[in-house]
């Protein structure tokens, strides 16, 4: 296929949760023969995200979810039906340049042997989001500090704009269901890497982070949060069979939960409280 035929290469996937406020912008960004999976965990603001999907017309498909599946259950979902050859998992909150596709489609038709890949994600304030590191990872694979001008191998790659080849991301299984929230994109990442090929970072390719995608702040929902945290990163190292590192990182939190810093602000320690809670209930759980 040419390149002139990319937009309609790829389906993007998006995982909605009161996300109605951003996500016109992020499909207004969509090129017009792009297929649009959004699948939406039990949102409150339907009657917009039905306004939302009906301007874009039929290249966009909404799928409604009736209890919160979490994101990567969300993303296998919105997958599920897509035919094109490759799948790019994009944030609500994100919006594409004009040659985004044609640049990713482009990187990865030069690298056969790649499964996945990372835009260049920017934030309105310049800097970009790359994980330069992981746990799940042999240390020697981390990104060093600075800045990256050029495409590079990655160790693992962040969802907010997640590329594959669909067949890949099928070989695998997809997200792990199991992981609600956090760690699911670093879980996926080596699973592809081991299984299929390697992980690059496309820095021509990039993706504009406007924000704004939550529900907003609230002391329920950043408990929830934190303990969807704890409980994901020792499932994930459990997982992958990083007993010693599942120990470090619950004696970490532990100790940050004890320190004095925690003990004076309330919010720290509901933070850490609630991600020792989620690490303890996780490895009372079979992996």
């Amino acid at each position: 296929m040419h390149q002139d035929n990319a937009d309609a290469r790829v389906t993007i996937v998006t995982v909605g949760y009161n996300s109605a406020a951003v996500l016109a912008d992020m499909l207004a960004s969509v090129p017009a023969r792009t297929p649009v999976v959004i699948f939406d965990n039990a949102s409150q603001d339907r009657p917009s995200l039905h306004q939302i999907v009906a301007t874009r017309g039929a290249q966009t498909r909404l799928i409604e979810s009736d209890s919160n599946l979490g994101f990567g259950g969300g993303c296998n979902h919105g997958a599920a039906g897509a035919e094109t050859e490759f799948l790019l998992f994009l944030n609500p909150d994100t919006m594409l340049f004009p040659d985004t596709l044609q640049t990713l489609v482009q990187a990865a038709d030069q690298n056969p042997d790649v499964s996945g890949f990372n835009p260049r994600i920017l934030n309105d304030d310049g800097t970009s989001i790359l994980k330069r590191r992981s746990d799940l990872v042999a240390r020697s694979k981390w990104l060093p500090r600075g800045d990256i001008t050029q495409d590079s191998v990655l160790p693992v790659l962040s969802g907010a704009a997640f590329f594959v080849r669909r067949a890949d991301f099928n070989a695998v299984g997809g997200f792990d269901p199991k992981i609600f929230l956090f760690f699911e994109d670093d879980d996926l990442s080596v699973r592809l890497s081991d299984a299929t090929g390697g992980l690059m970072y496309v820095h021509d390719a990039k993706v504009r982070h406007i924000g704004g995608a939550s529900s907003g702040w609230s002391p329920k929902s950043e408990k929830l949060k934190n303990w969807h945290w704890g409980f994901s990163q020792i499932y994930t190292l459990r997982k992958h069979g990083l007993h010693t590192a599942c120990v470090g990182a619950f004696l970490k939190t532990a100790f940050r939960a004890l320190s004095p810093v925690t003990i004076l602000s309330s919010k720290r320690r509901q933070k850490y409280s609630a991600r020792l809670s989620g690490m303890i209930a996780s490895l009372r759980s079979t992996p």
